[in-house]
């Protein structure tokens, strides 16, 4: 028998959309252009036609609008799932998401339940134009108060989104755009995680472990199965980034003894360098080599003719992980 084909990712996520929505009426869906025309990227393409402009909104150009209004949605009730077009423009949302849905919570002594889901399309490979191919999780990231996730498939995604709706507290939910038009169908071997925030072993190994997250996770995956006749690497997805899974890399590493954080934002004061600290911190003993990190140089995404030379390759992991490994 023919075996169905797999959704593209921003197919699956328009699935997932549908179906919360069919279910509980009190989610509502708002952005810039995401209503007649289906947004940017087309992820939210036939949900107004289907389920009308009171629940599918189309919002002002203001990203502060957007992230103002779901807070209040959210303080009303209703289960908000905002749209920013990209996440270079999250920055003009930022004192809604920091100074306001962070705190609101705990400034009422965690009174209020503050439902918030915010969808935010990043990075690069589609040689965008400024504004258009940044990796900002990292800010948000370092937020009391904030969750931020950054799944791979959209498998992972429908369960950030049931987390966050399930659970208080707002999430920011970053979607890696060179994927949303690839099937990616789960990895054979991926062994399921312990709970819904949990790491996501993508590909079992014995001598090195890789973490990563959003888009890189094909990227690395393609680097451990190019290496595998000499090194036999672990691929961790840690879908979320804050809070972290460390217990799961931990154990991952006292395993292998050696450790390559991979991720695409700058790699200065990011997720990578918050994972080799607790590393070095509780798994040193374990360690046969040092820790080694990959990421972009610290400086504004280029313009989109020079993204090769600033993303990580697989060429790249591939060369560090035969080093690590020696």
């Amino acid at each position: 028998m023919t075996q169905p084909r797999s959704q593209t990712l921003a197919a699956s996520i328009n699935s997932s959309l549908a179906g919360l929505m069919e279910v509980d009426d009190r989610i509502v869906l708002l952005g810039e252009d995401i209503g007649r025309l289906g947004g940017v990227f087309r992820v939210t393409r036939g949900l107004q036609a289907r389920f009308g402009a009171d629940r599918v909104r189309d919002t002002t150009l203001a990203e502060s609008s957007i992230v103002g209004q779901a807070i209040g949605m959210s303080l009303s009730g209703l289960l908000p799932i905002c749209e920013i077009q990209f996440d270079g423009f999250c920055f003009p949302a930022a004192n809604q998401l920091i100074t306001q849905a962070a705190r609101l919570r705990g400034r009422w002594g965690g009174t209020d339940d503050l439902h918030l889901v915010v969808r935010i399309p990043s990075g690069g490979g589609t040689r965008g134009v400024e504004h258009h191919s940044e990796s900002n999780e990292s800010i948000f990231a370092a937020v009391p108060g904030l969750r931020v996730a950054y799944p791979s498939t959209g498998e992972d995604h429908r369960a950030v989104i049931d987390e966050a709706l399930a659970t208080p507290g707002p999430v920011l939910l970053y979607e890696p755009i060179r994927l949303y038009w690839k099937r990616v169908p789960p990895a054979p071997a991926a062994v399921p995680p312990r709970n819904p925030m949990a790491v996501r072993t993508l590909r079992p190994g014995a001598d090195v472990t890789l973490v990563t997250y959003g888009a890189m996770t094909l990227t690395a995956l393609a680097a451990a199965e190019e290496v595998a006749g000499e090194v036999d690497v672990e691929v961790l997805d840690l879908r979320w980034i804050s809070p972290i899974d460390h217990e799961g890399v931990l154990e991952s590493v006292r395993r292998t003894g050696r450790l390559l954080v991979v991720q695409e934002s700058c790699l200065t004061h990011g997720v990578g360098a918050e994972v080799a600290a607790t590393v070095a911190e509780h798994a040193f003993t374990s360690l046969k080599a040092p820790v080694r990190r990959m990421g972009a140089p610290h400086e504004p995404m280029p313009p989109a003719n020079d993204e090769y030379h600033y993303v990580v390759q697989q060429k790249d992991i591939v060369q560090a992980l035969l080093e690590v490994a020696s």
